[in-house]
């Protein structure tokens, strides 16, 4: 088992297979012109194969592709078939733009859930906040994914003055379709120009939904990362991610893997550990492993707590999002 200074295990690893996306939300990707990782210095398929078996052995029982978008690599395909053969539950977040064209290899994979990006339900606005024009593509593969039976959790960055108005209308859609939508707080990274009278907070939410409908609170399942409510009545869910205003690090089993193969044990943390470069030297890489799980900080990687007041965001030391991979 891998375990950290706080006795929590550790048997869920995120592994993003790129930094390359073809979207470009702000709070994700910092500008327009980005340059992506060389692939040269990405792990190649069989390289991921390899780390995560590693992984495997020490006990991760759950396994997440993630990006960038994933689904770009033109090797994904291949990459998502060598990890379903794991004895992992293998699942996927991604962006949806390109989910019809992995349906087969969605159900061959046996994966049953997928974490699907959409922060507005308004084409003209995911335009603006995405810079692509997507939208009909995203909405229609949703459709698709639920009508191959696969358990759809649509993850929605909140902010106040953006979007905030649509937090009914997305509780409003799991009226009709068993979709699970979760609210995720605005949170710092390197170069999202984040700001705290941006973020719509936990209670902020609930209270916004609380105004229109009554509100069931649905039991916490060890790990979750999710606050979870449902509407009577209604087919799907809503829930609130709220890593802001108050974090679930009490009991957090996450690691994070990037595309170039570094391990950060927290989506924070300050410090990475390059693990590609050891195992492309024939190194042991498991003790790698080992000492950055237990370098692991209480919470939120040591570098701020819920006074978001003061955080400064100039001070932080980390990654854009879209190079750590959520």
């Amino acid at each position: 088992m891998i375990i950290d200074g706080f006795s929590r295990v550790h048997d869920y690893l995120r592994i993003s297979l790129t930094d390359n996306c073809n979207l470009r939300c702000f709070y994700c990707m910092p500008e327009e012109e980005y340059t992506f990782t060389p692939a040269s210095k990405l792990m190649q398929a069989d390289e991921i194969e390899a780390i995560a078996k590693i992984f495997v052995a020490q006990g991760v029982k759950k396994i997440r592709l993630t990006g960038g978008e994933p689904l770009v690599r033109k090797d994904a395909a291949d990459i998502i078939d060598r990890l379903s053969k794991l004895p992992v539950k293998l699942t996927i977040t991604t962006n949806g733009t390109r989910l019809h064209e992995f349906v087969d290899v969605i159900k061959k994979a046996g994966i049953t859930s997928l974490n699907i990006s959409l922060d507005t339900l308004q084409k003209d606005r995911f335009m603006l906040m995405t810079r692509r024009d997507q939208f009909d593509r995203v909405r229609s593969n949703i459709d698709l994914m639920l009508s191959e039976g696969i358990n759809v959790r649509v993850n929605s960055v909140v902010m106040k003055g953006l979007n905030d108005h649509e937090i009914s209308d997305f509780v409003a859609w799991t009226k009709e379709q068993p979709v699970h939508i979760r609210f995720i707080e605005f949170m710092p990274f390197s170069g999202n120009r984040w700001d705290r009278a941006k973020v719509m907070t936990w209670q902020e939410i609930l209270s916004r939904v609380s105004d229109e409908y009554d509100v069931l609170p649905l039991d916490r399942e060890k790990h979750d990362t999710a606050k979870k409510y449902i509407v009577p009545g209604h087919q799907g869910t809503f829930a609130v991610i709220s890593t802001m205003s108050a974090p679930f690090c009490g009991d957090c089993n996450r690691m994070r893997l990037t595309a170039d193969g570094k391990m950060k044990n927290c989506l924070f943390s300050t410090t990475e550990t390059d693990l590609l470069t050891a195992f492309r030297n024939g190194e042991d890489v498991v003790p790698l492993i080992h000492q950055s799980i237990r370098d692991k900080k209480k919470a939120l990687g040591g570098q701020f707590t819920t006074d978001m007041g003061k955080i400064e965001t100039s001070k932080l030391e980390n990654r854009s999002m879209i190079t750590i991979g959520g």
